[in-house]
């Protein structure tokens, strides 16, 4: 009888974001594959309203900061593989109202322990066009809506996201990671969601910033459904609900072609 071996993925794919990245997260992992290959074993921080420096709750959900969650614990333990990282949707922090120095050193935490795994990291800097272009009543509007703990003026937040925006640059030059800057023209009226029918577009314009494998996408799209579908949806590891702990163990999902996906 021919011994059975355990299913090992060829690499690691490290997702890191908030709204935009958990409305596409499907969409990302499969543009990503067809950039660098897989099946690829998959681990992201993702959830709407995510921060990096700080808890966030949206209505009776809470979740903790992206920098300091159980993701990092468990790559930690895990053997070294070929890594790649998207850190993308920053900037939430911000109408929670950190300070502009905490945002970054969140961000630079992921950064100093995605490069101990030698991953290469892409990041997407602040939509800073978009968000200026918000007039005073609709900035006031979707800050109300999306962040109602929120009392920060416009003015207020502009600086701090210009400042942040800034700091993101200065980090990509110490630390030797790409730093992608985003067009107005994705966003919609919000200035920080990625425009619905645009979602496809904006990523495979960020993910092509990868090295590509050398594999043909139109050779892997024969041999699967376009795009991947999820076998199983990922859950939380942990989260609060009307302040109750759960706890999920991962992997807790995986896709179609057999990519295990662990959530945090």
């Amino acid at each position: 009888m021919e011994l059975q071996l355990p299913f090992v993925p060829p690499n690691r794919l490290i997702l890191l974001g908030a709204s935009n990245l958990t409305l596409s997260l499907r969409l990302v992992i499969d543009l990503m594959q067809q950039q660098i290959g897989g099946p690829s074993e998959v681990l992201a921080a993702v959830g709407h309203g995510r921060a990096y420096g700080i808890f966030s709750q949206v209505v009776w959900r809470g979740l903790p900061e992206i920098a300091d969650c159980g993701l990092w614990r468990q790559l930690s333990a895990m053997e070294l593989r070929l890594t790649y990282a998207l850190l993308t949707d920053i900037g939430n922090d911000i109408v929670y109202e950190l300070p502009v120095e905490q945002v970054l050193r969140s961000v630079e935490r992921c950064v100093e322990q995605l490069q101990r795994q030698s991953a290469q990291i892409v990041v997407t800097n602040l939509p800073l066009a978009s968000i200026e272009r918000l007039s005073e009543r609709r900035y006031t509007f979707f800050r109300n809506l999306f962040y109602p703990s929120c009392r920060l003026p416009r003015n207020e937040t502009l600086s701090r996201a210009r400042a942040v925006h800034a700091g993101l640059m200065d980090m990509a030059a110490r630390r030797q990671f790409l730093l992608v800057e985003q067009e107005a023209h994705w966003f919609g009226p919000d200035g920080i969601h990625v425009n619905y029918w645009q979602r496809e577009a904006f990523y495979r314009d960020i993910v092509r910033r990868f090295p590509d494998s050398g594999v043909k996408p139109e050779h892997r799209d024969n041999k699967r459904k376009r795009f991947l579908t999820w076998q199983r949806r990922p859950v939380f590891a942990f989260k609060t609900v009307l302040g109750r702990a759960i706890h999920c163990p991962q992997p807790s999902g995986q896709l179609a072609d057999g990519s295990p996906v662990s959530k945090y």
